[in-house]
């Protein structure tokens, strides 16, 4: 819902000027919208690079060593053929043997601490991308994941995030190591022979012309890709929770239809990637055979009119292949480019939108528990308007009223009304468009954001339940209460009979969303939950509407015994819940309408 979206100044970049010239580099021939979201989603990729450039350095230097331990070998073996073979020196021969033995020995120690220090390094890095893209995505409200699907969501936090840390850290060692392996490779060609070595410089040119004109065919299809999987990844979201429901209505065929379409359509964009990457690739590596095959066909005739020596030879070709790979790596890096270009502008999308509601931080001295003993539960409400961006009509149109500290309050009004929207306003998942909401007679968004909430709790219809045990799920709101505290929670809450039937208890696994429970089973966790936060306000949305008349009057007096000095604001359809308010409002066309029960 939201759409506005930061803007990042230009000196929000970090003060190295380097990232700035590759973010411009990596812009180009790129429209001016979603060349300011690369540049500000490279500037936030190269924090977490730079913040570990010690450990990179490290890395690097193992990868320089690792390079010139790779380039001695050629060169050994041209000494063990042309010096000591054909030269008939057994004693040179012994000592290039134990040079190549030791060689390969540090060659292959150090390829595994590479390895080991690479995989830590890289996964630090990309747990700390997805983290920060996480912790982002905690800010929004609830009317952005309203608008979003989920495995959208999923696909750019998995995949997307994967494919920028890939480019990011694994590109990097495989340019650096390539650049290394062709400069080496380069030199040592030309002190073997600088007219074989004209062809690879011949070669250089026709290879980028080539990468740059196939650069937005990879582009195009990468993101083709990323969304088809998206599709899949929501599709799979939506009907395995469903499938109860899908079973019962006999859609089994349309739904593996449906999957048919989209595993389609996704082979369909793979293909058409796996075509462009290998189009892409394929002249390149065309040109390379060539001028190996050049290399061997002038070489091999100067071998056999005795100009040159077949070690001399042999160890050129060898340099000619390493300076091929890198070379084809260097600008394979190009297509690599593109595909993660589409994967920041896609992350970009997430990461620039902004914020319902701007939180201020607490104290240093103030804990939750301190903030929540100070809140009365005093509400008022002053000239309070809301409207939803896709909505004409507003939900709450100047609305004015008073709640009372410890009062108990009604709210009825038909579905749709914006009932839940009040219970929202108050937890500041939405700030009001006008107007303001007071607790204690303070403006809530002059508090902060952890204190409204610890001194709100919200009892909805919707209960959201996690994979663990039936006591986990009540703790959730205040992890470190005991197991007694826990106990006693929920058999204030009535849920005596379902721990008696549960083989553990409270220490039962539910399983995800605990589907096993019903719905009254569920809301009756949820009322624990809110016994354990101890709210000074507590709002039940509908939460007692999927039980009994008789165990909703057990609930709310227990909620009263439990609660009578806190403000409870009750939503219902039911009359016998809204019995023996203080204070009833109803809300219909925006207004609040105060009325006698």
């Amino acid at each position: 819902m939201e759409s506005a979206t930061q803007t990042i100044p230009a000196g929000a970049y970090p003060p190295d000027s380097r990232h700035r010239r590759l973010a411009r580099w990596l812009a180009r021939g790129v429209d001016s919208g979603r060349r300011d979201d690369l540049r500000a989603s490279f500037s936030w990729l190269y924090g977490f690079i730079a913040a570990r450039r010690l450990a990179l350095g490290g890395l690097l230097a193992l990868a320089l060593l690792a390079s010139l331990l790779t380039l001695l070998q050629p060169w050994l073996m041209k000494r063990l053929l042309d010096d000591a073979l054909i030269g008939r020196d057994p004693g040179l021969l012994a000592r290039l043997a134990v040079v190549m033995i030791t060689v390969g020995v540090l060659a292959t120690a150090l390829a595994g601490l590479n390895r080991y220090l690479y995989t830590r390094l890289s996964g630090q890095i990309l747990f700390a991308l997805r983290a920060d893209l996480y912790r982002h995505l905690q800010t929004l409200s609830p009317a952005f994941f309203g608008a979003r699907r989920t495995g959208d969501l999923l696909s750019r936090l998995d995949g997307d995030v994967a494919e920028i840390q890939r480019f990011a850290v694994d590109s990097l060692f495989s340019a650096v190591t390539s650049l290394i392996g062709l400069i080496g490779a380069l030199a040592l060609m030309f002190v073997l022979s600088w007219r074989l070595s004209l062809l690879l410089l011949l070669l250089l040119p026709v290879e980028i012309l080539w990468l740059r004109w196939m650069r937005k065919k990879v582009e195009r299809h990468a993101r083709h890709v990323r969304e088809r999987a998206a599709d899949l990844s929501s599709f799979f979201i939506e009907t395995l929770p469903a499938m109860k429901f899908i079973q019962s209505v006999r859609q089994e065929a349309r739904e593996a239809r449906r999957l048919e379409d989209c595993s389609r359509h996704y082979l369909a964009g793979l293909l058409g990637l796996q075509r462009a990457e290998f189009f892409t690739h394929a002249i390149p590596g065309t040109l390379t055979s060539i001028t190996r095959a050049s290399a061997f066909l002038i070489g091999g005739y100067w071998v056999i009119d005795g100009s040159w020596q077949l070690g001399a030879l042999i160890a050129f070709s060898t340099y000619l292949g390493m300076a091929c790979a890198p070379a084809g790596s260097l600008l394979g890096l190009y297509v690599a480019l593109q595909r993660m270009s589409v994967s920041l502008l896609r992350v970009a999308e997430l990461r620039k939108t902004a914020p319902a509601v701007r939180a201020i931080a607490a104290r240093a001295d103030e804990t939750p528990d301190a903030e929540r003993t100070r809140i009365r539960g005093e509400i008022r409400l002053e000239h309070v308007h809301f409207t939803y961006p896709n909505r004409a009509d507003p939900v709450l149109s100047d609305a004015d009223a008073i709640f009372p500290a410890g009062s108990r309050i009604a709210l009825s009004g038909v579905s749709g009304a914006g009932k839940s929207t009040l219970a929202d306003l108050l937890q500041r998942h939405f700030d009001p468009g006008a107007g303001c909401i007071r607790l204690d007679g303070v403006d809530l968004r002059a508090m902060p954001l952890a204190q409204v909430r610890a001194g709100v709790a919200v009892v909805s219809q919707e209960i959201f339940l996690f994979r663990g045990t039936l006591a986990d799920n009540i703790r959730y709101v205040a992890p470190k209460t005991d197991d007694a505290a826990v106990r006693r929670a929920a058999r204030r809450a009535q849920l005596d009979e379902l721990t008696a039937q549960l083989p553990q208890g409270l220490e039962t696994v539910i399983g995800e969303r605990g589907q096993q429970l019903s719905g009254g089973q569920k809301q009756r966790l949820a009322i624990a939950r809110a016994l354990l936060q101890s709210p000074a306000i507590l709002v039940l949305d509908e939460a007692t509407s999927a039980v009994d008349e008789a165990t909703e009057a057990r609930i709310i007096a227990e909620v009263d015994a439990l609660f009578g000095d806190r403000t409870r604001i009750f939503i219902s359809h039911r009359a016998a819940t809204l019995r023996d308010c203080d204070l009833a409002f109803t809300l219909a066309g925006g207004r609040l309408t105060r009325y006698t029960p």
